[in-house]
């Protein structure tokens, strides 16, 4: 599981950082709201952990351009305020959960197991996009009565697609979600993976495709008559 921390307290980042480091998540830090939307839009963490006061954008303007961008990774505020109306512009904004400083490493675990749940029980077994439905829980994509089934990467791909479709989606971005950090693979590996994703959509006689766009990623798109 991938966590971005956006917060300002260096020191509290880092100890964060290494809090969720000890129980195997992959954790990234950025200091400002700014980065905190850059980072964010790539759509390739799992959990947000957002502070509210923050440089350059408060974490309530962060949420909120993540959102309008569609991107929908569970974020958690954290802020030394405490006040029920400042909850709810939190929450308002589209955060799905709102922690008080200071607490305890233990409940921001819990809560982030938690944000995690419940978001996984709100994606459909099934989404649907153009012409195609994806069974996210069989990696099947069908196409009126034909469909076939993708394999892990290949399904890891267009779920992360799916999930991205007004945001383009970069070869760096489904590097790491799909391969991970520490993996070899490169720019060849993401080509031939979206190719092999291409010719099973045509293969299933979908309009829809896997269109590239110079220097920024992939996206779907439906082709035009």
């Amino acid at each position: 599981m991938q966590i971005l921390i956006v917060e300002d307290e260096v020191r509290l980042a880092k100890a964060l950082k290494q809090i969720l480091e000890e129980k195997n998540y992959m954790v990234e830090m950025v200091h400002n709201g700014e980065d905190g939307v850059d980072y964010g839009m790539s759509g390739i963490y799992d959990v947000i952990i957002l502070d509210l006061m923050l440089p350059k954008l408060n974490g309530i303007e962060v949420a909120k351009r993540l959102r309008t961008g569609g991107v929908e990774t569970p974020i958690i505020m954290l802020t030394a305020r405490d006040t029920i109306r400042d909850k709810i512009a939190g929450l308002d904004s589209g955060a799905d959960d709102y922690m008080t400083k200071p607490f305890s490493p233990n409940e921001l675990l819990a809560r982030i197991r938690a944000v995690t749940r419940r978001h996984a029980e709100v994606l459909a077994d099934v989404i649907s996009y153009g012409d195609i439905t994806f069974n996210i829980s069989t990696n099947e994509v069908s196409c009126g009565d034909k469909s076939i089934r993708l394999n892990f990467k290949e399904a890891e791909i267009l779920k992360l697609l799916f999930l991205r479709k007004n945001v383009p989606v970069s070869k760096e971005d489904l590097l790491t979600k799909v391969w991970g950090y520490d993996s070899e693979a490169g720019d060849s590996n993401v080509e031939a993976y979206i190719s092999f994703i291409r010719k099973k959509l045509s293969f299933i006689n979908s309009n829809v495709t896997v269109v590239s766009l110079k220097k920024v990623g992939y996206k779907l798109e439906e082709k035009k008559c």
